[in-house]
């Protein structure tokens, strides 16, 4: 057995959405759960992977494909390297946002679920020394105070594109996946090799978790300064993946639901 596809990135892009809309695919087979954390697992012996507790979370039936979705895979260290090891056909997707929203969407998460004290603009300016150098921090990467780290969308593809050819590789994006539906889930089926869907399933926004809705929106200066900090990256992701991403910085104040 060997699991052929995973939903590598990002965080706060859609990824809980596309595991849920996947999950209704007679052809594929996903985890028991969403986000494995399989091969972020720092604990585990990689020089002896015991790949059988990571097939533990699927039980295929005849003809299906197994897949799952945990974005942390994309910037993550050494993750991809892994997955590489385990799988080198392995199909990778990869979900892409707004890098401002998604920012403001993890602050959000962190917040809510008590993670995070800092305000939002003191976590994305002095509170970024926390990714590298604060308790947490490993590989250079931090799990919860990421929030510009897993917007630079970058370094991110040129490690998986060194690692895996471009044929295995569909990048998608969060908008695309609300606004084009059917045509986005085409696309995943085409790509995946399996049947589009006789019945697709219905749109719908899907929150892994209840969001504090006192935390009010981002300050304009702020979303202002962050578009800039991300427009280089934003152009290099666009020329790297054939996304039209113009729309992220035409209005940089304008957050996108949720």
């Amino acid at each position: 057995m060997r699991v052929q596809f995973v939903i590598a990135g990002v965080q706060k892009a859609g990824t809980t959405a596309l595991d849920h809309f996947l999950r209704a695919h007679p052809a594929l087979c996903m985890p028991t759960r969403k986000e494995v954390h399989f091969f972020d697992d720092d604990r585990i012996d990689w020089r002896r992977p015991d790949y059988l507790r990571y097939h533990e979370f699927f039980t295929p039936q005849p003809g299906q494909i197994c897949g799952e979705a945990t974005p942390i895979y994309s910037y993550w260290g050494p993750s991809l390297s892994r997955i590489r090891i385990y799988n080198p056909q392995m199909k990778l997707i990869l979900c892409l946002r707004d890098p401002v929203a998604r920012a403001w969407s993890h602050w959000e998460m962190e917040v809510s679920r008590g993670a995070e004290r800092q305000t939002f603009a003191s976590a994305v300016g002095p509170g970024r020394q926390r990714v590298r150098s604060g308790p947490g921090s490993q590989w250079g990467c931090h799990r919860t105070y990421s929030y510009i780290e897993r917007g630079l969308y970058v370094p991110q593809i040129q490690q998986l594109l060194a690692l895996f050819p471009r044929s295995q590789v569909l990048f998608i994006e969060q908008a695309t996946l609300r606004s084009d539906h059917r045509a986005t889930l085409d696309r995943i089926c085409d790509f995946l090799g399996v049947p589009r869907f006789a019945t697709y399933p219905t749109p719908q926004i899907i929150r892994p978790l209840a969001k504090r809705t006192d935390l009010g929106t981002i300050p304009p200066p702020v979303a202002q300064a962050l578009a800039r900090l991300f427009a280089a990256d934003t152009l290099q992701t666009e020329q790297r993946t054939g996304l039209n991403l113009s729309h992220w910085t035409s209005h940089p104040t304008r957050l996108q639901a949720p």
